[in-house]
Formats: structure tokens, sequence, C-alpha cells
């Protein structure tokens, strides 16, 4: 479904990934891990047509991905960033209308509205309430929501249980596997390692820009060097 090929990627003189290559299937939970400054958030900017790339290419369902973002969303592709980043002035419901943006199917737009509250019950009690007064575990579940209102094939999803406390870091992962079983493919970027492999199909480990290890999530969550590095706590 989404196929990432020899991706390089700079910030001015820093060459940010290396040679990058990833492939997600159709259904599949793919989960990304690797510690901070590894890349993780350049790769899924670069998938979503944020960040231009001067070498590789990124394909979807065999179309080339280019960096326009509008168009990136139009093909099926949904960017859920890092830090929520809601429309802090506007109400939970105008939020969730703003993920359907680019589309015109007024019936879609009303049923898709339908799903994202029965997946999120706690938007629909809020739906009234401006968006920048709720909690942080709020305005993650906000976040998802929006990113669903666009009817998206495949999510990508940066690091959704960043500061959030325990309790709701098993309830937005318990959230990704719903949206799974709504027919949506993930691609997820986590810190919490140990919780991104415990869902996912396969996973791949990046490291200073680029791909360390890949495999089935089982086998990775096995092999010693990574317990060591990443799975230190199973929190």
């Amino acid at each position: 479904m989404l196929k990432v090929m020899n991706l390089h990627v700079y910030y001015g003189g820093i060459h940010a990934l290396k040679g990058v290559n990833l492939e997600v299937n159709q259904g599949e939970i793919v989960s990304i891990i690797g510690s901070n400054g590894a890349g993780k958030s350049t790769l899924l900017n670069a998938i979503s047509g944020f960040l231009k790339y001067k070498e590789g290419e990124i394909n979807y369902k065999d179309n080339k991905v280019g960096n326009n973002p509008s168009k990136v969303v139009k093909m099926g592709i949904c960017h859920v960033p890092e830090g929520r980043l809601v429309f802090a002035n506007l109400t939970v419901k105008d939020n969730l209308n703003m993920g359907a943006y680019l589309r015109n199917d007024k019936n879609g737009i009303s049923e898709h509205l339908e799903k994202v509250f029965a997946l999120f019950p706690r938007l629909k009690e809020r739906e009234k309430q401006i968006a920048g007064t709720l909690s942080g575990g709020e305005q993650q579940m906000l976040a998802m929501g929006r990113g669903l209102m666009s009817n998206p094939e495949i999510m990508l999803l940066d690091e959704p249980s960043l500061g959030l406390a325990p309790l709701l870091v098993q309830t937005v992962f318990d959230i990704i596997v719903d949206i799974r079983k709504m027919g949506k493919t993930i691609l997820l970027v986590e810190q919490n390692a140990y919780k991104a492999l415990s869902i996912a199909d396969r996973a791949y480990v990046l490291e200073q820009g680029k791909i360390s290890a890949s495999g089935r999530a089982s086998e990775i969550a096995r092999d010693p060097k990574i317990q060591e590095a990443y799975l230190g706590s199973k929190k």
C-alpha cells in the first residue's frame, strides 16, 4: 500500500534520513521505534508532503507521493502530528468538521461524524466545548478523530501517547486497535516501544536516520539488543 524507497532527507547540512526503505501493507499496524532525534517524525513529515526530499521515492498504491499535503490527503493518507495541534479556539465539533474540509459528500461527512462520536464518546459529550479547554488525553482523541474525518485509508500517527497519564496511554492504544478494525491501515511512530510493538504486526527500528532492524513486531520485541535499548519499561 505504502512504499518508501531509498529516502534521503536533509535539514540544511544535516542528513536526517539516510536511505530509508519501508513498506506498509493494507490492513497492517506498522510501528517505527527509535530514540529521540532518530528521524521518526521526519519520515512521517516526508510521507505526508510537508518535507521535500532530494533522493528516493515514496509511492502510495503505485502512485508517487509528492510534496503537496492537500493532494496527499486526497490520496487517502492522513497525518496526525505530534503535539495534537488542535484548533484551540474552535469547538470540538468544528475541529472534527475541519478534518473533512476537502470532502464534499455531506451525507458521508455526517455518517463519519457519528462513527467518530461512537469511537470517542467523550468527544460527543464535549462537542460544543472549546478544544483548548480539553485535557491532553481528550485533545489527542480529538486529533485522531479529526484525522478520521478525512476518511483516510492509511493514518500516520506521530507519538499519540506523548505526555499522557499511564491510564490514558492504554486507552489511546486500545483506540488505535479499534481504528484498524474499522478497516484503516496505520503507520505508528511511538516513543513507548513496548506498547507500540504489542499492537503492531510489523516494526522498524530507526537509528540515526537509518533502518537498523525490521521484521515481525513480536520478533523485534524479543531481540535482546532492542530490549536493552528501548524496552526497559513496560508501563
